[in-house]
């Protein structure tokens, strides 16, 4: 989810928590509580640092480590350290138990995402992303607001309040996990020999992106009001075994896209002064007639790596930019 959403759910918990009375009636605890689960909501993000690196390093690394088994109960140990570090009268383990609470709520949100995380290593590294809910919804974050306002106003307590609040989006996302697994029925029996229906919600409820992968072709279509639409089509190509694909996959730019994109098409196209672009697209985010996440290597006539880029690039000028930067 995005870092608001995050917030909303931080607080959220703090206010949960007072359900407890031993924790409503105590001078200190809320508000180490409350300190506690917003920063246990945002902890596993704190890897949003790798930007400063650069794309590949945060692509291949955002929602990883951070996300991962050991991180989940890391994080609540070192959020609880630091909180009793400043208020030692804190009773320690009711905020290690809520900031766990946070942290894995994070983790678990935003498995229903299409980026997903790779919430089972070390015992898998693979890629969980469910499709169900969009990085930023609407509903998830204007309820908690409507809740907050409930709180403030002090027509309902905060314990209570949450409760009811999370029984609503408990229902939600069932809501949105039988609404994309209809997207998905219905791609297959428009195609029955599809062997892959990538799915990517958006911020409507009524609209999919959907990628449908057969033996020999990929459909760039999008699913509306229960209808499919097509796109474009793609054969599917598997990435070749041929020296110049080789030696851009060497890359760590294109190396931090193949494994983050599950769907996509390559290109190999001869520029000017004997360099050869190769470029990668991932097919499931088409935005008026673009495909905004793609990687690309430029190589010389000896295969070596001249310049890399990989990353969202939202126009077609703009990429044309990238492309120049790359190129030249």
């Amino acid at each position: 989810m995005d870092t608001g959403t995050h917030v909303v759910m931080g607080v959220a918990l703090g206010g949960l928590a007072t359900i407890d009375p031993s924790i409503a009636n105590d001078p200190i605890l809320p508000t180490s509580i409350m300190i506690a689960t917003i920063i246990g909501s945002q902890a596993p993000d704190f890897d949003t640092i790798l930007k400063l690196r650069n794309n590949a390093v945060y692509i291949r690394n955002h929602r990883g480590i951070t996300h991962s088994l050991p991180a989940v109960l890391l994080w609540p140990i070192l959020i609880t350290f630091g909180i009793i570090s400043f208020t030692p009268e804190t009773n320690w383990p009711t905020v290690l138990l809520w900031s766990f609470i946070a942290v894995f709520l994070h983790v678990f949100v935003d498995i229903f995402n299409a980026y997903g995380t790779q919430a089972l290593r070390p015992l898998s590294n693979k890629w969980i992303a469910l499709g169900v809910i969009n990085i930023f919804d609407p509903f998830i974050f204007f309820s908690h607001l409507v809740a907050f306002a409930i709180w403030g106003l002090g027509l309902v307590s905060p314990g209570p309040t949450i409760l009811v609040l999370y029984f609503v989006l408990i229902c939600y996302y069932i809501w949105r996990i039988t609404e994309k697994q209809r997207v998905v029925n219905h791609a297959k029996t428009l195609h029955p020999d599809a062997t892959h229906v990538f799915v990517s919600p958006t911020i409507r409820w009524n609209q999919w992106h959907v990628v449908i992968r057969t033996p020999e072709i990929m459909f760039v279509t999008e699913s509306r009001n229960n209808e499919i639409e097509y796109f474009e089509q793609f054969s599917f190509d598997p990435i070749p075994d041929i020296p110049v694909i080789n030696a851009a996959r060497k890359d760590s730019n294109l190396s931090a896209f193949l494994s983050f994109s599950p769907s996509y098409r390559w290109e190999v196209e001869d520029k000017k002064d004997g360099i050869t672009e190769v470029r990668f697209i991932d097919l499931r985010y088409r935005s008026k007639g673009h495909y905004p996440f793609v990687a690309i290597v430029a190589l010389n006539q000896d295969l070596d790596i001249i310049s890399s880029y990989t990353g969202w690039v939202f126009s077609e000028d703009t990429l044309q930019k990238k492309l120049n930067i790359v190129t030249e």
